[in-house]
């Protein structure tokens, strides 16, 4: 069996094993780089795919490898620049499952990894969540998610907590930070009381007789020094025991400066993932997402979606509103279909029109693309042809120009390209606009179209 066909093989026979979302995420950008005596060395995208390769689906590698070939091998992960092969090793501690009784355990079942819409901006932080749910207690703990509210923090959190409960017995308990404190503070309110101890018991029976504790809005603890300390020792307890921790917070942990510096460094014991507000993509499919199953879906146009990821560019919650916001409207006057048009007067109290107004980026890429006669997906998509890469780097050059944003919030808007590419593509047109007086008219015209 050739190089070539074993691969195939391979990956045929690991969808046969796990579910296809586990194979889309972890299986699915693999590349076979070399097989060499016993070493089978495997390029995987990023450094938490080795972890989780090499963690929890080493054993299935191995043994499909083995199936196909009779031939034990050692498995390497590497990534694309790595110059030589570093193996990691990863100590598993082997936490025994327990089966509890019927507990609750405040998690939203409508929220899971199903319904959560991936993109350049959240993708790391849907990984290293999936990476979670599916290895708890054994790969970065604590998980900590960071970002702006309204951008999917806690949906992660619960999807894990559902993805958990759904495929083990291990349990789990999500609080918000304020119910952690309003629980502690029972105890300081009835110290004089004959219960308090048996109160007491209660509290360290809820928090720390779990498998996954996960934490929203941790922030809200700074001031409280009493319950940092009750958190901290918590902490603690669990860590020790290979329990997972998940903790979510508007700010990362090193901007947590009112928060004791001994919770602040176990914050970083694991991965700190920060979430960034979505790029114009991802805004046009939640849209598309949230409205899929509703009585609009098939009135609106594409120009309706496009105004409103224009109009909420920095929070999913403001999005969510705003499709409320025109349901209701539709509903009240029915009309045929819903054009920018009827959008425009529904929601003309409730979003900014200076935003979508702004020359920012997605206007400027209309703009170039209709001068090129291509489309945005061309200059967002993979394609290196000179028809589409250097309306691409004038696209970039523009964006740069014209709106405040930084190279690498462009790079994103170009299809999660880096931000060097960006720098690149400004520095060449920069120098052609001094040699070609040309450009610069059509460079004029683009600003006409915008």
């Amino acid at each position: 069996m050739n190089t070539e066909n074993l691969w195939k093989n391979f990956l045929a026979e690991v969808a046969e094993e796990v579910s296809p979302t586990t194979y889309q995420v972890w299986f699915n950008d693999l590349i076979l780089l070399k097989i060499d005596q016993n070493i089978i060395k495997i390029q995987v995208p990023m450094e938490i795919h080795k972890k989780m390769l090499g963690n929890t689906y080493y054993n299935l590698i191995e043994n499909i490898f083995y199936n196909l070939t009779n031939t034990k091998y050692d498995i390497k992960f590497v990534l694309e620049d790595d110059s030589i092969f570093t193996e990691e090793e990863i100590v598993e501690k082997e936490v025994p499952e327990t089966t509890y009784k019927v507990y609750d355990t405040n998690l939203n079942k409508n929220l899971n990894f199903e319904n959560f819409v991936v993109g350049n901006t959240n993708r790391l932080a849907y990984i290293s969540a999936r990476a979670v749910a599916e290895a708890p207690g054994k790969i970065h703990n604590p998980l900590f998610l960071y970002g702006k509210s309204g951008l999917g923090k806690t949906h992660l959190m619960h999807a894990i907590g559902n993805y958990i409960v759904e495929t083990s017995k291990k349990r789990v308990l999500y609080v918000t930070s304020e119910d952690f404190m309003t629980d502690f503070t029972g105890i300081a309110d009835i110290t004089k009381n004959a219960n308090s101890f048996d109160y007491a018991n209660e509290f360290k029976n809820k928090y720390r007789n779990v498998d996954v504790l996960i934490i929203d809005d941790i922030q809200y603890l700074v001031g409280a020094d009493r319950t940092q300390q009750e958190f901290f020792n918590t902490f603690n307890s669990l860590h020790k025991m290979g329990k997972q921790i998940i903790i979510s917070s508007d700010r990362s942990p090193d901007d947590l400066k009112k928060l004791e510096e001994r919770l602040r460094s176990r914050f970083m014991w694991g991965l700190p993932v920060d979430i960034y507000p979505p790029d114009f993509d991802l805004r046009c499919r939640i849209i598309r997402s949230k409205i899929a199953h509703t009585s609009i879906a098939k009135k609106i146009d594409d120009a309706v979606v496009e105004y409103i990821a224009n109009a909420c560019q920095n929070d999913v919650r403001h999005i969510e509103g705003t499709i409320n916001r025109l349901m209701a409207y539709t509903a009240m006057i029915v009309p045929d279909k819903i054009d920018l048009e009827f959008a425009c007067e529904a929601l003309k109290d409730y979003v900014s029109k200076n935003i979508y107004a702004s020359s920012n980026i997605e206007k400027i890429q209309k703009a170039v693309a209709s001068y090129y006669g291509i489309t945005v997906e061309d200059l967002k998509g993979k394609k290196r042809s000179n028809k589409i890469a250097y309306p691409r780097q004038l696209g970039m050059y523009l964006c740069r120009m014209e709106t405040n944003e930084t190279f690498p919030k462009i790079g994103l808007e170009f299809g999660g390209r880096d931000h060097s590419t960006v720098i690149f593509a400004c520095d060449k047109i920069e120098k052609e606009l001094k040699q070609d007086a040309k450009l610069q008219v059509t460079i004029n015209e683009i600003k006409n179209r915008m």
